[in-house]
């Protein structure tokens, strides 16, 4: 009973001790920004964490050579921001905060609490986005409600329902590049 009772708390140990078969880097950058306006200060704190994970694998895996080449890899990179802002942390995946062109018009979508706003060149507060659980948005402005996702070239399409014909129609803000 005695060499059962140890033997199984070797087996356990000896599971522990395996070989790691991923190189993780971690880097976390805090930026803290403070706004002062007519209604008081107000700090926005931005909290960006990039990890790069990459499997690690054997040229030779199968030869009875005591050290062994490493096979390159490709690297996973994911990176989280988390905003803190009036006591709300909202965390964001992609910040897809830039300048888009539609019709000639110039526009700015920007990083809000609950989402993204879009302003005109002028500040003015054009419409909002509000993120949707399956990573889609909800553009909302006085007079329009539609469905957006963000396309593999970082372009804001929109979708919405025209009901006199019965279709739907897409608009598509052009991400511009800097």
């Amino acid at each position: 009973m005695k060499t059962i009772l140890i033997g199984a708390i070797a087996l356990l140990f000896s599971m522990n001790s395996q070989a790691q078969i991923k190189n993780v880097k971690s880097e976390v950058k805090t930026t803290v920004t403070t706004i002062k306006d007519s209604k008081g200060e107000k700090q926005l704190v931005k909290t960006q964490e990039v990890k790069e994970t990459q499997n690690i694998e054997l040229k030779d895996a199968e030869s009875n050579a005591l050290n062994k080449e490493i096979k390159q890899t490709p690297v996973q990179v994911t990176a989280i921001t988390a905003v803190t802002a009036n006591g709300v942390t909202n965390i964001v995946d992609v910040d897809r905060s830039a300048y888009y062109n539609y019709n000639g018009q110039k526009y700015q979508v920007s990083l809000a609490e609950t989402g993204y706003n879009m302003y005109l060149p002028n500040k003015e507060k054009a419409a909002v986005l509000r993120k949707t659980s399956n990573n889609n948005y909800i553009y909302s402005t006085k007079s329009k409600t539609s469905f957006g996702y963000f396309n593999a070239d970082g372009n804001l399409v929109l979708e919405s329902y025209d009901p006199a014909t019965d279709k739907i129609t897409s608009e598509i803000f052009e991400m511009i590049k800097e």
